[in-house]
Protein backbone atom coordinates (compact mmCIF):
# COMPACT_ATOMS: atom_id res chain seq x y z
CA UNK A 1 0.00 0.00 0.00
CA UNK A 2 2.34 2.59 0.85
CA UNK A 3 4.51 1.50 -2.27
CA UNK A 4 1.53 2.22 -4.29
CA UNK A 5 1.07 5.79 -2.85
CA UNK A 6 4.44 6.47 -3.68
CA UNK A 7 4.41 5.65 -7.76
CA UNK A 8 0.77 7.34 -7.21
CA UNK A 9 2.73 10.78 -6.08
CA UNK A 10 5.47 10.41 -8.39
CA UNK A 11 3.08 10.18 -10.94
CA UNK A 12 1.00 12.85 -10.16
CA UNK A 13 3.91 15.16 -10.01
CA UNK A 14 5.57 14.23 -13.24
CA UNK A 15 1.66 15.05 -14.55
CA UNK A 16 1.93 18.86 -12.68
CA UNK A 17 5.42 19.20 -14.03
CA UNK A 18 4.03 18.35 -17.70
CA UNK A 19 1.08 20.97 -16.98
CA UNK A 20 2.99 23.58 -16.09
CA UNK A 21 5.14 23.82 -19.12
CA UNK A 22 8.30 22.52 -17.62
CA UNK A 23 8.72 19.99 -20.85
CA UNK A 24 7.80 22.44 -23.47
CA UNK A 25 10.55 24.74 -21.60
CA UNK A 26 12.68 22.01 -21.98
CA UNK A 27 12.22 20.38 -25.65
CA UNK A 28 12.11 24.97 -26.67
CA UNK A 29 15.78 25.55 -24.89
CA UNK A 30 16.43 22.77 -26.69
CA UNK A 31 15.39 23.40 -30.23
CA UNK A 32 16.89 27.30 -29.65
CA UNK A 33 20.38 26.08 -29.13
CA UNK A 34 20.07 23.41 -32.34
CA UNK A 35 18.96 26.20 -33.77
CA UNK A 36 22.40 28.36 -32.66
CA UNK A 37 24.08 25.61 -33.28
CA UNK A 38 23.47 25.78 -37.06
CA UNK A 39 23.92 29.56 -37.76
CA UNK A 40 27.43 28.96 -35.76
CA UNK A 41 27.89 26.14 -38.10
CA UNK A 42 27.16 28.25 -40.97
CA UNK A 43 29.29 30.93 -39.87
CA UNK A 44 32.54 28.78 -39.29
CA UNK A 45 31.85 27.22 -43.00
CA UNK A 46 32.21 31.04 -43.93
CA UNK A 47 35.08 31.59 -41.76
CA UNK A 48 37.06 28.31 -43.68
CA UNK A 49 35.80 29.23 -47.35
CA UNK A 50 37.29 32.75 -46.55
CA UNK A 51 41.27 31.82 -47.06
CA UNK A 52 40.34 30.23 -50.27
CA UNK A 53 39.00 33.11 -51.45
CA UNK A 54 41.72 35.62 -50.86
CA UNK A 55 44.39 33.58 -51.81
CA UNK A 56 42.79 33.29 -55.16
CA UNK A 57 42.15 36.74 -55.24
CA UNK A 58 45.58 38.09 -54.09
CA UNK A 59 47.40 36.13 -56.81
CA UNK A 60 45.62 38.89 -58.80
CA UNK A 61 45.59 41.56 -57.33
CA UNK A 62 48.64 41.46 -54.87
CA UNK A 63 48.24 45.21 -54.79
CA UNK A 64 45.29 45.81 -53.00
CA UNK A 65 47.59 44.21 -49.71
CA UNK A 66 45.02 46.49 -46.89
CA UNK A 67 41.81 44.79 -48.00
CA UNK A 68 43.13 41.39 -47.84
CA UNK A 69 44.96 42.17 -44.47
CA UNK A 70 41.21 43.36 -43.25
CA UNK A 71 39.68 40.21 -44.67
CA UNK A 72 42.25 37.88 -42.79
CA UNK A 73 42.02 39.88 -39.55
CA UNK A 74 38.11 39.40 -39.65
CA UNK A 75 38.71 36.04 -40.02
CA UNK A 76 40.83 35.62 -37.27
CA UNK A 77 38.98 37.53 -35.16
CA UNK A 78 35.42 35.40 -36.13
CA UNK A 79 36.97 32.20 -35.65
CA UNK A 80 39.09 33.01 -32.37
CA UNK A 81 35.45 33.74 -30.16
CA UNK A 82 34.21 31.05 -28.44
CA UNK A 83 30.45 30.55 -28.39
CA UNK A 84 28.72 28.22 -26.02
CA UNK A 85 25.16 27.30 -25.38
CA UNK A 86 25.97 29.75 -21.97
CA UNK A 87 26.55 33.04 -24.30
CA UNK A 88 22.81 32.87 -26.27
CA UNK A 89 21.85 33.68 -22.39
CA UNK A 90 24.24 36.84 -22.09
CA UNK A 91 23.18 39.79 -24.03
CA UNK A 92 26.31 41.34 -24.48
CA UNK A 93 28.45 38.40 -25.42
CA UNK A 94 25.98 37.53 -28.33
CA UNK A 95 26.38 41.51 -29.24
CA UNK A 96 29.72 41.05 -29.17
CA UNK A 97 29.36 37.47 -31.53
CA UNK A 98 27.28 39.21 -33.53
CA UNK A 99 29.44 42.51 -34.18
CA UNK A 100 32.47 40.26 -35.15
CA UNK A 101 30.25 38.55 -37.70
CA UNK A 102 29.09 41.69 -38.83
CA UNK A 103 32.83 42.72 -39.24
CA UNK A 104 33.60 39.87 -41.41
CA UNK A 105 30.58 40.56 -44.13
CA UNK A 106 32.03 43.83 -44.53
CA UNK A 107 35.55 43.02 -45.12
CA UNK A 108 34.11 40.29 -48.05
CA UNK A 109 32.05 42.80 -49.26
CA UNK A 110 34.91 45.13 -50.02
CA UNK A 111 36.95 41.92 -50.84
CA UNK A 112 34.01 41.35 -53.82
CA UNK A 113 34.20 44.82 -54.76
CA UNK A 114 38.32 44.99 -55.18
CA UNK A 115 37.29 41.76 -58.18
CA UNK A 116 35.33 43.87 -60.07
CA UNK A 117 38.72 45.71 -61.05
CA UNK A 118 40.27 43.03 -61.69
CA UNK A 119 38.58 41.31 -65.71
CA UNK A 120 41.11 38.26 -65.46
CA UNK A 121 40.17 37.43 -61.51
CA UNK A 122 36.06 37.16 -62.63
CA UNK A 123 36.81 35.14 -65.47
CA UNK A 124 38.71 32.67 -63.47
CA UNK A 125 36.89 29.61 -62.65
CA UNK A 126 38.18 28.85 -59.29
CA UNK A 127 37.08 32.36 -58.33
CA UNK A 128 33.89 31.93 -59.63
CA UNK A 129 33.04 28.75 -57.65
CA UNK A 130 34.50 30.26 -54.84
CA UNK A 131 32.33 33.27 -54.88
CA UNK A 132 29.03 31.18 -55.44
CA UNK A 133 29.96 29.17 -52.80
CA UNK A 134 30.46 32.17 -50.47
CA UNK A 135 27.12 33.22 -52.10
CA UNK A 136 25.47 30.19 -51.34
CA UNK A 137 26.84 30.05 -48.14
CA UNK A 138 25.56 33.49 -46.86
CA UNK A 139 22.24 32.58 -47.85
CA UNK A 140 22.26 29.72 -45.48
CA UNK A 141 23.55 31.83 -42.64
CA UNK A 142 20.51 33.82 -43.82
CA UNK A 143 18.33 30.85 -43.16
CA UNK A 144 19.41 29.25 -40.02
CA UNK A 145 19.48 33.15 -38.54
CA UNK A 146 15.46 33.14 -39.55
CA UNK A 147 14.90 29.84 -37.76
CA UNK A 148 16.74 30.75 -34.12
CA UNK A 149 14.79 33.77 -34.63
CA UNK A 150 11.82 31.78 -34.74
CA UNK A 151 13.13 29.25 -31.83
CA UNK A 152 13.70 31.81 -29.41
CA UNK A 153 10.56 33.35 -30.00
CA UNK A 154 8.41 30.47 -29.23
CA UNK A 155 10.65 30.25 -26.40
CA UNK A 156 10.08 33.36 -25.10
CA UNK A 157 6.48 33.51 -25.79
CA UNK A 158 6.40 30.55 -23.26
CA UNK A 159 8.32 32.37 -20.85
CA UNK A 160 6.07 35.13 -20.73
CA UNK A 161 2.95 33.79 -21.60
CA UNK A 162 0.78 32.72 -18.00
CA UNK A 163 0.54 30.30 -16.54
CA UNK A 164 3.80 29.11 -17.84
CA UNK A 165 5.73 32.24 -16.77
CA UNK A 166 5.61 31.21 -13.12
CA UNK A 167 7.35 28.02 -14.00
CA UNK A 168 9.86 30.09 -16.09
CA UNK A 169 10.22 31.82 -12.77
CA UNK A 170 10.39 28.97 -10.47
CA UNK A 171 13.07 27.17 -12.81
CA UNK A 172 14.84 30.13 -13.75
CA UNK A 173 14.08 29.94 -17.92
CA UNK A 174 14.91 33.51 -18.47
CA UNK A 175 13.91 35.28 -21.54
CA UNK A 176 16.11 34.74 -24.25
CA UNK A 177 17.84 37.61 -26.24
CA UNK A 178 17.15 38.17 -29.65
CA UNK A 179 19.25 38.51 -32.74
CA UNK A 180 19.42 41.72 -33.77
CA UNK A 181 22.13 44.15 -36.17
CA UNK A 182 23.96 47.04 -34.66
CA UNK A 183 22.71 49.58 -37.78
CA UNK A 184 19.14 48.28 -37.72
CA UNK A 185 17.78 51.88 -39.03
CA UNK A 186 20.53 52.46 -41.49
CA UNK A 187 20.01 49.21 -43.34
CA UNK A 188 16.19 49.84 -43.65
CA UNK A 189 16.59 52.58 -45.87
CA UNK A 190 17.06 50.85 -49.66
CA UNK A 191 20.77 51.51 -50.91
CA UNK A 192 21.04 54.00 -53.75
CA UNK A 193 21.93 52.49 -56.57
CA UNK A 194 23.39 54.64 -59.74
CA UNK A 195 24.74 53.07 -62.49
CA UNK A 196 26.05 57.18 -64.19
CA UNK A 197 29.36 57.01 -61.85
Amino acid sequence: MHRALKWLLVGLFISTLSACGYNDFQTRDEGSKAAWSEVVNQYQRRADLVPNLVKVAQGYASQERETFEAVTRARAAATGIQITPEVLNDPEALKKFQQIQGDLSSALSRLLVVTENYPQLKADAGFRDLQSQLEGTENRIAVARQRYIKSVEDYNVLARSFPTNLTARMMGYNVKPVFTVDNEKAISNAPAINFGK
